[in-house]
């Protein structure tokens, strides 16, 4: 699998015997200008410096092309590839769900779980649901929330106003920017 990957970040570029063309312009190793020549005398050129011709801009007229180590580029590309990766962090929507008549020592767990959540820099969606006839009284799962919101707000900040659908009522928390190493602490 990740050759797969790496073929589709790597740009396909033709090497050598690969290119196509009567003639090419030739750029040198250390981006020095070497003129228009015919394919024939630029892999000649090429192989006298030991290194490869690769074709870098294909659409121009004549294509340009290039000298250089062609295994070193690759590896190259590919390092800079795995660090962009490695400083992405793929941040998850997760959901907490209550209760309306949910009790204070559940609500309690239930902001050490959402703040745990926050703290490895996820969202997080903190749910009301109600059933049967709870839902005539909405403000009581819009007082649940505000009270959530007020509990975390040294490390929450808060996307949007809470939204009703149906039967429920949700808020959406994002981790502050900054606040990684206080929650961890805390």
């Amino acid at each position: 699998m990740l050759q797969e990957v790496n073929r589709d970040i790597i740009k396909k570029l033709r090497v050598n015997e690969m290119i196509r063309g009567r003639e090419v312009r030739l750029v040198g190793e250390k981006g020095e200008q070497l003129g228009i020549m015919p394919l024939y005398q630029a892999r000649e050129v090429a192989k006298k410096h030991n290194l490869d011709l690769v074709e870098v801009a294909a659409t121009a007229v004549p294509p340009v092309c290039r000298l250089m180590d062609y295994g070193r580029y690759k590896y190259e590309q590919t390092k800079k590839e795995r660090e962009a990766r490695k400083g992405q962090r793929v941040s998850l929507l997760k959901e907490v769900r209550l209760r309306p008549k949910i009790g204070d020592h559940d609500f309690e767990a239930k902001a050490r779980l959402v703040r745990r959540q926050l703290a490895e820099g996820d969202k997080v969606k903190v749910t009301i649901m109600f059933r049967g006839r709870e839902i005539t009284h909405p403000e009581l799962g819009f007082r649940l929330l505000q009270r959530m919101s007020q509990n975390l707000s040294d490390v929450a900040s808060i996307e949007g106003q809470p939204s009703r659908i149906g039967h429920r009522i949700h808020i959406i928390l994002l981790p502050r920017v900054g606040q990684k190493a206080k929650i961890a602490e805390g």
